[in-house]
């Protein structure tokens, strides 16, 4: 039997990853519920992020040159003026998370450490424990959290179903220890992170496949640019999944990639291996299909203490059987950011009344087609704070209590998406392999069963993938290898992708 809790006015946050637990924080002292699948703290792609947060606080840095770097990086398809207010608002972020708690890197002096990655044209990387810095982030602000009386916390629990009536929230069906709940709300905010988790070879948790996308489409909301999904270059090649992230920041100290025979392919490319992430992943791509195996390669560069400057990387391929000290680091492309998502306005706010979203999950415009290294966790920042402003100057309506829904939301497994989505929709794309996944995916996110909400996510990427008839930023179409003439963003709701899918079903046969 399913319970139903009001929350007596309280809004929902749905994720407790650096979105969430800044919204939740941004809010206080207005009560928040925090829904979290995971212990707090655990199992946010957050705490695994190394590189740190992209601001402008160099001497020789300001936001126009931030700016002309975002919007190169997202070949054409960057909102501008949102852009430019989220990287204004980095040094007030970054001042904001030091007064959370958070410690990050100084040198002698007292100032901020900054660091460089690949496609800035500045050292503005801030970050924290060397290649620390989403786990030292997510621990202060978890410990704040803790110490704020206003926010309570609710571990172990998974949001199913939001419960829509009239376009407008009512709840959150959950499944929580005790069975399910429904949480009676008229104010959520979906901070769900990632979609990784759709592919066999990702740095995000395995289960990040899109929960909050399928939580938001389900309930009517439009999505942007869901064909936008970067591949990081540089993950360590093992047999573990998720795979271990190699950060950018150990090419920005001077890395280099080289092949079985020391062959630096890169070496005659535009910027090298410090290219945008779109371009390495496509090099790094090419060169294993070919036959050949890639290493990162950071024995040579002087200066550079491997064990000190990147301590959390050092470890990891030293539980790999690696020595990044004096052996090269194989390396291979895997899923790591999606630029596109839920599609919000400049508050954070959907499609649909009352339902909000921020971080990974939602798609502000920021990173166009292709994000620049470390502007995500400075969005997750800067927008959680933004839509707590805008939730706390609406007011709950506490409207009638929500309807229960009709049947039962079932756990979800990615694991039958996976393998149809990383032939399809991974690094290299044709329209061929795009058709083969929207029939595959089509039956699976109809059905009530496990799979069906990976397969929703899976498919509103293809059919994105599908329209989207050109090369452009992480999506790279090997039968539509130029640019089209105008740049377009897309959007897409779950209902048009099912019935534009359908025409790819063969009839059944009577």
């Amino acid at each position: 039997m399913t319970a139903i809790h009001d929350t007596d006015g309280a809004a929902v946050i749905i994720g407790g990853g650096l979105a969430g637990l800044t919204a939740a924080l941004a809010l206080a002292p207005q009560p928040v519920l925090l829904l979290t699948r995971a212990p707090l703290g655990f199992e946010a792609s957050s705490a695994l992020a190394q590189g740190g947060i992209a601001a402008s606080l160099g001497a020789d840095d300001d936001m126009s040159l931030h700016l002309k770097d975002t919007l190169a990086a997202g070949d054409g398809l960057c909102d501008e003026a949102i852009a430019s207010a989220i990287l204004a608002s980095a040094p007030a972020a970054i001042a904001q998370l030091v007064r959370h708690g958070v410690e990050f890197d100084r040198d002698a002096g007292g100032n901020i450490l900054l660091g460089l990655e690949a496609a800035h044209s500045r050292r503005r990387i801030v970050h924290a424990g060397g290649d620390a810095t989403g786990r030292d982030i997510i621990r202060a602000l978890a410990r704040k959290v803790d110490e704020t009386p206003s926010i309570t916390v609710c571990e172990a629990t998974a949001a199913r179903r939001l419960i829509v009536d009239d376009n407008a929230v009512r709840g959150v069906l959950c499944e929580t220890a005790q069975g399910p709940v429904v949480f009676a709300t008229d104010r959520v905010v979906i901070a769900t992170g990632g979609i990784g988790g759709l592919f066999l070879h990702t740095t995000n948790p395995a289960a990040s496949f899109g929960q909050g996308i399928a939580l938001a489409a389900r309930a009517g909301a439009a999505m942007a640019d869901l064909e936008f999904i970067q591949f990081h270059p540089t993950a360590l090649d093992s047999q573990s999944f998720p795979l271990k992230l190699i950060s950018e920041a150990v090419r920005g100290e001077g890395a280099i990639l080289v092949d079985e025979r020391g062959d630096r392919f890169m070496a005659n490319e535009p910027g090298a291996e410090l290219a945008p992430r779109d371009v390495v992943a496509r090099a790094v791509w090419r060169h294993l299909a070919a036959g050949h195996r890639v290493f990162l390669d950071a024995r040579n560069v002087g200066g550079l203490d491997m064990a000190r400057r990147f301590p959390t990387i050092t470890a990891l391929c030293r539980e790999a059987g690696i020595d990044p000290v004096t052996q090269a680091i194989p390396i291979r492309p895997a899923a790591h950011y999606h630029m596109g998502g839920i599609a919000v306005d400049p508050r954070g706010r959907t499609s649909v009344d009352g339902l909000w979203a921020c971080g990974e999950v939602a798609c502000t415009g920021l990173h166009g087609a292709n994000r620049l290294a470390s502007n995500s966790l400075l969005e997750a920042a800067v927008c959680g704070s933004w839509v707590a402003q805008d939730i706390a100057a609406s007011a709950s309506a506490r409207r009638r209590q929500p309807r229960l829904p009709d049947g039962s939301a079932i756990r979800s497994d990615a694991t039958s998406v996976r393998p149809i989505l990383s032939r399809a929709a991974g690094v290299l794309r044709d329209a061929d392999g795009l058709r083969a996944a929207a029939r595959a995916l089509y039956p699976l996110a109809v059905s009530h069963q496990a799979a069906s909400d990976p397969a929703i996510v899976g498919l509103m990427i293809v059919m994105s993938a599908l329209r989207r008839r050109e090369s452009r930023g992480a999506h790279a179409r090997t039968d539509f290898p130029e640019h089209a003439d105008t740049a377009r963003r897309s959007t897409l709701r779950l209902d048009d992708a099912l019935e534009a899918a359908r025409d790819f079903v063969p009839d059944p046969v009577i």
